[in-house]
């Protein structure tokens, strides 16, 4: 079996076992943490994505943000950059909604397409830089989409993901509310093979954030890491416990189970 094949069965493991009835949807889109990690880096960005976009913006050029979320690939680009104007791609219409405010507050070009790659490459174009962060991990057929990435880039192409399935970081808490175990990947290097095999061999840089707070509140953290794991509101004092018991600082909550800390960059050249 080769790598492309395996990564989305990897992904696939991931489904929420039949033996778990799940009491809402376990798939929570945190708003709140994209819309905070967007607002950091704009003011102040850090991270081999920022550099190694910036690298291709050394003269005026368009950006492309494939799953933009809030902003916080493209954005930070803005008046440090040759940027001339950015288009944000993202299912998710509350976060397009975010990304034009504060593109409007940069004073920078925009579109907004809301729809999923690479159906509107079509409708995107191409443009100078490429950026697409923390959305490999949501996509099966991986060739077409890398591939995708390439055509629609004129300089550069640059891609963001954590270094393992965000999703292990909430394996211990299957283990203690469910006796379940769930999948270990797949992680950064199995993206990076599937892509050797589609013809495409990018610069890997690993990196890690700095500790900051992705949510305002413990309680928010609580809530969500509940959802994902399919307990019911009743459990949520036992869900706080468990992630104090997990080493999570109360003053600093993570987002466990989105890209977390341990980060890997790709780039490669159009």
């Amino acid at each position: 079996m080769t790598s492309l094949s395996r990564w989305p069965e990897m992904l696939a493991a991931w489904a929420i076992p039949d033996s778990v009835d799940a009491p809402e949807s376990p798939w929570v889109l945190p708003r709140e943490v994209f819309a905070r990690r967007a607002d950091r880096q704009i003011a102040d960005p850090v991270g081999a994505t920022y550099r190694m976009a910036a690298e291709a913006l050394d003269r005026p050029g368009t950006v492309l943000d494939i799953g933009a979320a809030a902003g916080a690939a493209s954005l930070p680009l803005v008046g440090r950059t040759s940027v001339t104007s950015v288009t944000a791609l993202d299912t998710d219409a509350e976060l397009l909604a975010a990304y034009g405010r504060r593109a409007t507050a940069l004073g920078v070009e925009h579109r907004l397409l809301s729809g999923r790659w690479p159906d509107l490459a079509g409708d995107a174009g191409a443009a100078d830089v490429v950026v697409c962060a923390n959305v490999v991990y949501n996509v099966a057929d991986l060739a077409s989409f890398a591939t995708a990435l390439t055509e629609a880039a004129q300089r550069r192409v640059v891609v963001e993901l954590a270094a393992r399935h965000p999703l292990t970081e909430l394996n211990p808490l299957w283990q203690r509310f469910h006796g379940i175990e769930r999948p270990a990947g797949p992680t950064a290097a199995d993206c990076v093979a599937a892509l050797a095999e589609a013809g495409i061999e990018p610069e890997v840089v690993e990196w890690s954030l700095p500790p900051e707070p992705e949510y305002a509140e413990f309680t928010t953290l609580v809530d969500v890491t509940r959802r994902r794991l399919c307990l019911p509101a009743s459990a949520a004092q036992n869900v706080a416990r468990a992630l104090l018991d997990l080493g999570v600082d109360p003053e600093v909550p993570p987002d466990l189970g989105s890209s977390g800390r341990a980060l890997v960059t790709l780039a490669w050249s159009a």
